[in-house]
């Protein structure tokens, strides 16, 4: 079986014959095409195992068939797992030569599959500190993307699935979720789009008091906010918005759009956590002195509104700059 995949002909691996396995191979690309480099980075997440070399081939042309919206091969899947043992023969030997080395290969082979078998020493599983009901929606995650490239209905693209992924476990495995300071759900099981409740603001101020009377009144004491990601995340920040309550202040503009640099190109970075954006916009509706505004037409936040709020933001922020408020605002 054999892939033609003009990039995999520009891709070279460097390794010592003496240090691989213990070191892994290091891989270059001969483009500046950022999808191809992030294809790459996703290598140093393998890091154990006697096949590194083929579990890095089997990730990359699987990578690459995301990208390229191309159909992977059910063979891929195997290509780094155990031989049959029927396979591990040799009937054609014939010379004294190659049946010396048959107990090598068998060795080595042994040694691999108990490589595959038995996670190495010391080493952690990334599905450490995650609850069970949270592995299930992961696995979920991973079983539906699965089924929508072998539909050809690839929405999103591989660096932006895979750095939400690292997001959604790092948040799983967070004592501030845990500890029940928010919650995050996928909306329709879409990773490009998030509900997070603010279960929990700073119990000295007012918004957290009119949450309390808002429980009363409605049985529900959290905001609620809406996370959107697009193709290129994780170099753009994703679109946040409030979708209830209603909140006066707090530098939440019409629509629910929140008014805050480091939701934009010019304040953003890629090294951003998602977690630390979300603890970051409960400390600014609390600084920015957000209130409920009880019995407020809930139909004034949308996703449109919302939007051209943001616009509007940015285009003034571009032309003006931004400012940091006086001490006395907090």
């Amino acid at each position: 079986m054999v892939f033609s995949v003009p990039f995999l002909n520009q891709t070279r691996s460097r390794f010592g014959e003496e240090s691989y396995p213990a070191v892994p191979p290091i891989w270059s690309v001969e483009s500046d095409d950022p999808n191809l480099a992030a294809v790459l980075e996703r290598l140093v997440d393998i890091k154990k195992g006697n096949t590194l070399l083929l579990q890095h081939l089997k990730r990359i042309i699987s990578d690459l068939c995301k990208l390229y919206n191309l159909p992977q091969h059910p063979d891929v899947e195997m290509l780094d797992q155990p031989l049959p043992a029927e396979q591990c023969t040799q009937e054609d030997v014939s010379s004294e030569d190659e049946d010396e080395e048959m107990p090598e290969d068998t060795e080595d082979l042994d040694h691999y599959e108990m490589k595959e078998e038995e996670p190495a020493e010391g080493k952690k599983s990334e599905d450490d500190g995650i609850g069970k009901e949270n592995l299930a929606i992961l696995e979920k995650i991973k079983k539906n993307q699965r089924q929508d490239y072998l539909n050809g209905a690839v929405s999103g693209s591989v660096q932006a699935t895979d750095r939400l992924m690292k997001e959604l476990r790092d948040i799983y495995r967070s004592q501030s979720f845990k500890g029940g300071n928010y919650a995050v759900e996928l909306v329709n099981d879409s990773l490009y789009d998030w509900n997070v409740k603010l279960l929990k603001v700073d119990q000295d101020s007012a918004l957290h008091n009119d949450l309390q009377i808002l429980k009363e009144k409605e049985g529900a004491d959290f905001i609620l906010l809406n996370f959107s990601f697009k193709d290129n995340f994780p170099f753009d920040p994703p679109f946040v918005r409030v979708v209830s309550p209603v909140l006066s202040g707090g530098y939440v503009l019409g629509g629910g759009a929140i008014c805050m640099e480091l939701l934009t190109k010019q304040g953003w970075s890629s090294a951003y956590s998602i977690e630390s954006v979300i603890m970051q916009i409960s400390a600014t509706l609390v600084k920015g002195k957000a209130r409920v505004q009880f019995g407020a037409n809930k139909s004034q936040y949308s996703l449109t509104r919302a939007q051209q709020s943001y616009k509007s933001l940015v285009q003034i922020h571009e032309k003006n700059g931004w400012y940091t408020p006086p001490k006395e605002d907090g």
